[in-house]
């Protein structure tokens, strides 16, 4: 593992508008799922062999000092950029002993992620939600696991992290998916938005929140586009794209206004929660009157 020098680890959120969240932490850098459409590839980004993981040199001495100088609690998201979950997590435990921090801070956390390794620190989460706001977001896109394993190759199984949520939910934790992206003629069907729903509400997730499409910039665009050719060859399912969305950054399903009110109807029949709002809400009721009097 190479470790890089940094003087941060927190990073204060703009808005608090994505899932609540006041902080941000990254704790390794790159990622090395290897999911075709990952625009944290972008040259924006400026993240040098992004499919190579690296750890932050004292992330955790600093990430302690750093909660310690807070003058507020708040919700820290952390996923972002690099799954907190990669491979090398097992061994490293450096998203466990961040979390342990955030527990011993009274903090709050929000985590994304598309491996099944999060199981592993319930015990944690579970102890943060007894004082602070927890959510547990798990990326999933498709409800077939070989259409999974072409598009992610290096990560846990949709049913792998379906079985993630259940568990999750069965300690009591917030848990629920983040369906992005759905990948225009590959994704935005029906019966993969349907299934989606239902295997979370089967899991006892508590919430879906979609995004309709792909966002594609600069070198993404072309390592994606490229990918397509190799995994559905002869499809010119890069063809399609480049006639219908040309350089457009943000590539919505065509069939959008459909497949949302199919979603809306599915969300609504198994009481899952798809709106921003109501998903900040819930998972944050109850903690505001503990943060208020723990200050």
């Amino acid at each position: 593992m190479e470790y890089i020098p940094v003087k941060t680890i927190l990073s204060k959120c703009k808005s608090t508008s994505w899932f609540g969240t006041d902080y941000n932490m990254n704790i390794y850098r790159g990622c090395c799922h290897g999911c075709i459409y990952c625009d944290s590839r972008s040259e924006c980004y400026r993240i040098d062999n992004f499919e190579q993981v690296r750890a932050k040199k004292d992330s955790l001495l600093i990430l302690r000092d750093e909660l310690k100088r807070k003058v507020r609690s708040g919700v820290v998201g952390t996923g972002s950029m690099s799954d907190p979950y990669n491979p090398f997590e097992k061994e490293l435990l450096l998203t466990r002993h961040s979390l342990e921090l955030l527990a011993a801070y009274n903090f709050g956390v929000a985590v994304v992620t598309k491996s099944a390794l999060i199981t592993r620190d319930a015990d944690i989460l579970k102890s943060i939600s007894e004082h602070s706001p927890v959510i547990c977001k798990l990326t999933v896109t498709t409800a077939d696991d070989s259409l999974c394993r072409k598009l992610e190759p290096n990560v846990s199984t949709s049913s792998e992290r379906f079985e993630a949520i259940a568990k999750l939910s069965e300690n009591g934790i917030f848990a629920g998916v983040v369906l992005m992206p759905v990948l225009p003629f590959i994704e935005d069907n029906e019966e993969n938005i349907v299934s989606i729903v239902r295997k979370t509400a089967q899991c006892g997730g508590r919430f879906i929140y979609p995004a309709f499409g792909v966002t594609l910039r600069q070198n993404q665009r072309d390592y994606f586009l490229n990918r397509l050719e190799e995994i559905f060859p002869g499809e010119n399912l890069a063809e399609k794209y480049i006639r219908t969305y040309g350089n457009s950054y943000e590539c919505t399903i065509r069939n959008v206004s459909s497949i949302w009110k199919t979603f809306e109807e599915e969300c609504r029949k198994y009481g899952i929660l798809y709106k921003m709002k109501d998903i900040i809400s819930a998972y944050k009721s109850g903690y505001e009157m503990s943060q208020l009097s723990f200050f």
